[in-house]
């Protein structure tokens, strides 16, 4: 049975996880109705949990970015400046040493491409966070909670651990005992950014059937989700020439990406998988890899080629 190999591979990274996906080539109402026969074939591995999704969450951000510039409401050209202020530490902007400038189309594509959670933010300040809930709601994501972004998540864990800054973090929090890690609010999907594996392979469904806005709107943020320089885990699973475009995300203990992975037959599939480790380390080269190998067992049964 496809769930329980797929169980052992998580079991084996020493994870636990959550996995579902289905080929997205059918066209796919807002309403969720496939235009498909009934049944529509796929894996699913405790597909309906609540999951912390992290930096996933910024697919939802871009592509209510993408519609706002495509009905004309923003300017993808409009610049914004990224200051000490706004620098949360990390990849992209998130971590350059002196002030930036950029247009949110740039925004978008480092929020995407390499997670910047600066540039996340400043987005979100332009396209409006109860914007973005809409969205989700508009594209029936019933289940799907999104908080705040990067910065309220942080100053979350700030307040909980006592520090004034992250600096102060950065003393206090190695310190504690990993239960008390794990008790954060940012680790458990009943009090921060969550979904389901289901809902967040609908979003891909949709974007990639042109069903989640404007054509123009998903053809950008597909464009945007193939720039991802992390190949590390749903990419490791997939032969060269499959082409993965996805998000990452990731927490102390939470190891995630979502994607679509298209053959050279044109076939598209969506994942999404979820793995929670014991080991609160945000760097685990096995889970990665079973994060891949999850993914190609359960896009190999959808294509029926025995994997």
């Amino acid at each position: 049975m496809v769930e329980e190999r797929i169980r052992q591979v998580f079991a084996g990274a020493g994870a636990e996880g959550q996995l579902h996906a289905i080929p997205v080539h059918m066209r796919t109402t807002v309403a969720g109705e496939a235009g498909a026969e009934p049944g529509a074939c796929e894996v699913a591995v405790d597909a309906d949990d609540l999951v912390v999704i992290a930096s996933i969450f910024k697919v939802l951000l871009v592509l209510e970015f993408a519609r706002q510039v495509v009905a004309g409401q923003l300017d993808p050209r409009e610049r914004m400046r990224v200051t000490a202020a706004d620098r949360l530490g990390g990849w992209g902007t998130a971590g350059c040493l002196d002030d930036v400038e950029l247009s949110l189309r740039d925004l978008a594509h480092f929020a995407m491409s390499v997670s910047d959670n600066s540039a996340a933010d400043l987005l979100l300040s332009r396209v409006g966070l109860d914007t973005v809930r809409l969205l989700g709601e508009e594209l029936g994501l019933v289940r799907t909670r999104i908080v705040g972004g990067p910065r309220e998540l942080l100053e979350s864990m700030l307040a909980e651990v006592g520090a004034r800054d992250e600096r102060e973090f950065a003393v206090r929090y190695p310190a504690l005992p990993d239960d008390r890690k794990r008790q954060l609010a940012v680790l458990d999907p009943r009090h921060t950014t969550a979904s389901t594996p289901r809902e967040i392979t609908r979003l891909l469904q949709l974007i990639w059937s042109d069903a989640a806005g404007p054509p123009e709107a998903c053809a950008l943020v597909r464009d945007f989700m193939s720039r991802q320089v992390f190949r590390h885990r749903l990419v490791s699973g997939f032969p060269d020439d499959v082409i993965v475009a996805a998000k990452t995300g990731t927490l102390p203990g939470l190891h995630m990406e979502a994607g679509v992975a298209r053959y050279p037959d044109g076939q598209c599939y969506a994942i999404a998988v979820f793995a929670r480790t014991q080991d609160l380390a945000a760097s685990r080269a096995t889970v990665d890899a079973a994060i891949g190998k999850a993914a190609g067992i359960a896009v190999g049964l959808l294509r029926g080629d025995g994997r």
